[in-house]
């Protein structure tokens, strides 16, 4: 007797196999999705009825306490109804108070991701802003901690740079979305001085990690591509492509304090790039220099006059010891200070 595994497939078994198996993937992804924010609203209504009765009526902790009792007594198969978490949608509903919930981005991630929200993160725009990035990217929850405790959307399109007067076109805007200010590279584990050697070994290593600091979108081409100029020889540090942007990004590391000739040598670089590899459906190549500190305004003079669209930015990789962490200020003084001190600026 012949098995169904036997039998001669007809012509198109195969594709419709395929298809219909992406078929259901794509099901069983709406339907988690449509439970997850069906979740989400129920979680947002529970906590705009209990904020309702606590400012109209004082509700205290005694009676958020008994309110879960109840509850957990009528659907005893239902998690999530612990004190605890119905304060936390109190709390959900206070800041996202203009409904309705399911047409806002944070409806779309899951309970876990909105509390990491809630807790690491006081000011409504930077938690809409990391909401939108997280179901932008599909971060998990522990990397929207990391990016969040790395203030890593504070520091996208931070650095400075001539993207304005050197790119032409939609993508300028989202150029400067690559380069960042100060880039974190915490996840090496160095400290003290590092020659530049070591620290593009270190990056290169750990590119997984570089990556993700970098940002969505970076594909890693090598470290130090070689090129050869009618027998002159030339080495990238750190090439990527950047693949929503269609571009490369050449990526020059120096330890010490920025030079005005390090613009020159990006510069050319960039150049290199863009003339040897670029092709026609390529956008412009950029090139950011990563360096270990720099003075702004020397900065915006080198790179006025330079012909490539380039950002300078400065890195940090020293970790803090536990109780010099404690001694800073928190995220929202922080914010306050950077808020303060550009519109001082502007």
């Amino acid at each position: 007797m012949t098995s169904p595994r036997q039998l001669d497939l007809p012509t198109g078994y195969t594709d419709l196999l395929e298809g219909l198996k992406q078929d259901v993937r794509a099901a069983r992804t709406t339907a988690l999705r449509i439970i997850n924010t069906q979740l989400i609203e129920l979680y947002w209504s529970i906590g705009a009825a209990v904020r309702a009765q606590q400012q109209a009526q004082g509700w205290g902790s005694r009676v958020i306490k008994r309110l879960s009792e109840d509850l957990r007594a009528e659907f005893p198969d239902m998690t999530g109804l612990s004190p605890r978490n119905i304060q936390y949608m109190t709390t959900f509903a206070g800041a996202w108070a203009e409904g309705p919930i399911a047409q806002q981005g944070v409806a779309q991630l899951p309970w876990g991701h909105v509390t990491i929200l809630l807790d690491k993160l006081k000011d409504q725009t930077s938690r809409d802003r990391y909401a939108a990035a997280a179901v932008e990217h599909g971060w998990s929850r522990n990397v929207l901690l990391n990016m969040i405790m790395n203030r890593t959307l504070e520091r996208t399109g931070a650095a400075p740079s001539n993207f304005v007067q050197r790119l032409v076109g939609p993508g300028t805007e989202l150029a400067h979305q690559i380069a960042k200010d100060p880039y974190s590279f915490e996840f090496l584990g160095l400290s003290g001085e590092v020659a530049e050697r070591d620290l593009e070994n270190a990056l290169t290593t750990r590119i997984t990690e570089t990556l993700r600091e970098l940002g969505p979108g970076f594909s890693f081409v090598g470290r130090q591509v070689h090129f050869d100029v009618d027998g002159d020889d030339f080495y990238v540090d750190l090439l990527f492509f950047h693949i929503e942007q269609s571009r490369y990004v050449v990526i020059e590391l120096k330890t010490g304090k920025f030079q005005p000739e390090y613009a020159g040598k990006l510069n050319f670089y960039v150049a290199l790039v863009d003339d040897v590899l670029r092709r026609d459906h390529h956008n412009e190549t950029i090139g950011i220099l990563i360096c270990g500190t720099k003075n702004d305004r020397s900065v915006r003079y080198s790179l006025g006059r330079s012909t490539s669209p380039m950002a300078v930015a400065a890195y940090t990789y020293d970790k803090l010891p536990a109780a010099e962490q404690q001694a800073l200020p928190d995220e929202s003084h922080l914010t306050a200070a950077l808020d303060w001190a550009a519109s001082i600026d502007e």
